[in-house]
């Protein structure tokens, strides 16, 4: 890979939000900056990751600061459940709630590790459950007509745009790769002699994916003359390019995802995440196994990927509602 990355049409994400740590105690202030070093540093986190930990931790310190707490060895189980309380009467999602209590075990986990305290304040404290609700996925009849209907547009017209958005969507849907994922691949992250693809996910771990001769030859079209007349100067190795020839972003990904499912008949209004959870499912009703859907995916555990078994059996049973004549 280059190791000079593209320029991208995103706009960057600041790696440290704005905080108001002035308000807090000096020791207070010193943790919150050394736990976002540890965030960024050591576990590689990306920006928006540790954007979402430094809001949460930095709403947690003001709140036991107002407690009397001056440095986070002070902090005890009472503190953080009185944390999630507040964030409980005041309105917050469970959802939310749930992602507040998982950055405070990792912050009081961390406090321990580093030294600053004689335990870790959270190891007891218990995570509300998020509800969890069945990601819509498309039917394959519904994937066939997205598919077939962007290829169909593309080969009829000129805009070098139609034949990298039929990469895009065949991409994204023989590898469930993260919208992320695809904004930032290289062309030398593409091997077509084994067709896979080098993903950098979460934590920049990296995985590689196969895919189809389908994608394949989506990819070899978008690359045999459309992506040249888009590229500029500063497109470097990006394998997808928006019209301005930069790397494209991952809202320009959003929209044509958006735009494309609006062609085809019945189907749910999904975007780039929507195609990801419509290949997992898939490969699930295929006979592929959890575990080789999670590595495909690149889920840190195997019970992200069980919510895909989920919309199996809950489509398994409406067919059989419909079908069997004793349901």
């Amino acid at each position: 890979m280059s190791e000079q990355p593209a320029v991208s049409d995103q706009p960057a994400v600041p790696a440290r939000p704005a905080v108001a740590e002035q308000e807090l105690p000096g020791e207070l202030a010193e943790a919150a900056e050394a736990f976002d070093r540890h965030l960024r540093s050591e576990l590689g986190l990306s920006p928006r990751s540790v954007r979402a930990y430094r809001t949460d931790i930095a709403g947690l310190l003001e709140h036991v600061s107002r407690r009397g707490r001056t440095s986070v060895g002070q902090l005890d189980l009472a503190d953080l459940r009185s944390w999630l309380a507040l964030q409980q009467t005041t309105g917050r999602a469970r959802s939310t709630i749930a992602r507040k209590a998982s950055a405070a075990r990792t912050f009081t986990r961390w406090v321990e590790r580093s030294g600053r305290g004689d335990r870790d304040a959270g190891a007891r404290l218990a995570r509300p459950k998020a509800l969890q609700t069945l990601p819509q996925v498309l039917g394959a009849s519904q994937v066939i007509d997205l598919l077939d209907s962007a290829a169909e547009r593309a080969a009829e017209g000129q805009d070098p745009v139609g034949p990298r958005d039929v990469a895009i969507l065949e991409l994204l849907y023989a590898t469930g790769v993260r919208v992320s994922e695809l904004c930032g691949l290289d062309i030398d992250d593409i091997d077509d002699g084994r067709r896979t693809v080098r993903v950098f996910g979460k934590g920049a771990k990296e995985r590689t994916v196969p895919y189809g001769a389908p994608a394949q030859k989506a990819i070899d079209w978008w690359l045999s003359g459309p992506r040249s007349a888009l590229a500029r100067p500063g497109s470097g190795p990006a394998l997808f390019l928006g019209r301005r020839g930069l790397r494209i972003d991952q809202r320009a990904v959003r929209t044509l995802v958006h735009e494309h499912l609006a062609s085809v008949e019945d189907a749910p209004d999904l975007g780039p995440h929507g195609l990801r959870h419509t290949a997992a499912t898939h490969l699930l009703e295929g006979g592929a196994d959890l575990r080789s859907v999670q590595e495909l995916l690149g889920h840190a555990t195997l019970a992200t990927t069980q919510i895909y078994t989920h919309v199996s059996v809950d489509r398994l049973k409406r067919a059989y509602d419909q079908a069997h004549p004793r349901a």
